[in-house]
Formats: C-alpha cells, structure tokens, sequence
C-alpha cells in the first residue's frame, strides 16, 4: 500500500489515507463503512501491528472501483502532510553510509577518509519535519552553507531492542523519502544536530509504501535536482552498512518503537562536496525521489530573526 496522510481543506486535521487509481481513500472512513474499524492517523495505524496492512490491502481490493460515498477524493483535490507529520522522537540520521560520499566529504567536510567501522549515528528532532511543497527556511543570519542530501527512510513497524541482523527487516513497516538539509556551517565541535535539526531541516514523504511493497530496499534509485539541474543520482545498492545492520545497531543500545525513523545517508552529490561549492539559496526549488516510493518538490524561502 502506498500510505499518505492528508487534508482536503486548509483547516481539516491530517487525516490517513491509502492511494488507490488516482484517488485518496481515508481508511477511517472505509472501516466505519465496512464494519471494521481503523485508525484516523499513521502512528496509530503502525501500531496495529503486521495483520492491519494485510487485512486493510485486502479490504481495499475488495472495494477497489466500487467506494462507499464520501470515501474516495481524486489525488489532485487533496494536500499531502507529512506521512507522520510528527515522530513520537528525534529521526535516526546515518551519516557517512556512502563510499564516495565518505570520500567527497573527506575533502570538504574534514572528516575522515577511512571507512567507519560501524555506522555514524545523529539525530532531527520532530520540529524540523515538512511536508512535500512546504518551504525549507533559509536563515542568512545563521547559515551560508545550506546543503542538500536525498535518503531513502525506513520507518519502524514493529519494537526492536537487541535484535541480530537476520531478524531486523521483520521489523520495517515501510520505506519514505526525506531530504537531509545541512547547515554545514552549524556545526559545534564535531557534533551534527544543530547543523542538521533546525525547522523544516527534513522534508519528509510523499507517503509511506509499506514493505512488502518494495522487493529489495537495497537496489532503489535515488536522486535529487536543485531548480531542474541533477546533483545527485546514485542506487540503494551502495550504501555501505545495509538497513539490517542499521537496524541491529541501533537496537543495541536504543529501544526503537513503532513510527520510528532511520534515514540511511546519502549518496555523492551534495553542495559542500561540489566544485566550486554549492548551496541552497531563496528561490531555489529542491526535487528529490527514491524509485517505488515517490517524489519530494520544497521551495527555498528567506527568514530572518
């Protein structure tokens, strides 16, 4: 299934929906139809657990072409949030997970050269999350340096502490798009999160497509434009620690629940790595979108204070 939330009217509360033929099915509203109950939101729906996305997808087969009124809205009539327009805690953001990213970012980042042995770790809080068309917020008084980086995103389906790699993929419920900004002249001593947690510093969506959706995570393309030009185009396939292993490694130490988020890095291709250098600036449109899964569109905009 391919999962959205969203609103018809500028005032109406983000609801969930599942896209079907060009229409936007709200699940809440087919399961008061049907006889059987579901959630109004993402979160809630993740938490019923693997046998909801089985029984909703077969419910929405069922009734495909033949929706009780009221229940299906033409996708153009409606506006999409954020798939969970807010995480229950921060993003898990994996940095370096690229072998030539490593390399680009050696030379301009300053960071090392050498292959991490285990994977880069760092963190967004749910503050900086946006929807696909909403406005990255470009701030001259804090940064001259706002970067860019597209990533597939895994969201957790299932609770996972202290797991092995060969029982991590049982774990995801599905697979969404999100764009890293980087304020690559934010960081303090080393440390990632004021760089890359600021308002709408991760553009988050167009939707979640559940799992057994996508046939290999590992062999996706990705790619990102700034105002129609490529800057980034790679494959899934590289990333140097695979999602079970991220997945592992993170529940080593960390409990991750339902609705939580990993963002697996990203490709070569990013502003700072680029020669000369390359930054987001007010005007700039960013379009980004990893293959099965969907396409991210976020203007850059000035603020100031």
């Amino acid at each position: 299934m391919k999962l959205v939330t969203y609103r018809i009217h500028p005032a109406d509360a983000g609801q969930l929906g599942a896209v079907v033929d060009g229409n936007v099915v709200d699940l809440e509203e087919l399961g008061l139809a049907l006889g059987q109950p579901l959630p109004s939101s993402m979160l809630e729906f993740i938490d019923l657990g693997p046998s909801a996305v089985t029984a909703t997808a077969a419910m929405l087969d069922d009734m495909q072409g033949n929706w009780p009124l009221g229940v299906a809205t033409p996708f153009e009539n409606v506006t999409l949030l954020a798939p969970i327009p807010r995480t229950r805690k921060n993003i898990f953001g994996i940095g370096l997970n690229y072998v030539e990213h490593i390399a680009e970012s050696s030379v301009a980042l300053d960071t090392s050269n050498n292959l991490p042995d285990k994977p880069v770790v760092f963190s967004k809080p749910p503050t900086a999350i946006i929807a696909t068309g909403e406005a990255i917020q470009h701030n001259a008084e804090m940064t001259q340096q706002l970067d860019w980086e597209v990533e597939l995103a895994v969201i957790i389906g299932t609770r996972a502490t202290r797991i092995n790699e060969a029982d991590a993929m049982r774990h995801v419920f599905g697979y969404s798009v999100m764009v890293d900004v980087s304020a690559r002249d934010n960081r303090r001593a080393g440390q990632w999160i004021f760089s890359k947690g600021q308002d709408t510093y991760a553009p988050f969506g167009p939707c979640i497509v559940t799992a057994d959706e996508i046939e290999d995570p590992h062999n996706l393309d990705l790619w990102l434009t700034k105002n129609g030009e490529e800057k980034q185009r790679s494959n899934t396939r590289h990333m140097l620690f695979k999602i079970p292993v991220l997945i592992a490694d993170l529940s080593t130490g960390m409990t991750l629940e339902p609705g939580d988020v990993i963002a697996t890095g990203t490709p070569e291709g990013v502003g700072a790595g680029r020669n000369p250098q390359e930054w987001m600036w007010p005007g700039d449109v960013i379009e980004c979108g990893v293959e099965g899964i969907g396409t991210l569109r976020n203007p850059v905009v000035s603020i100031s204070g």
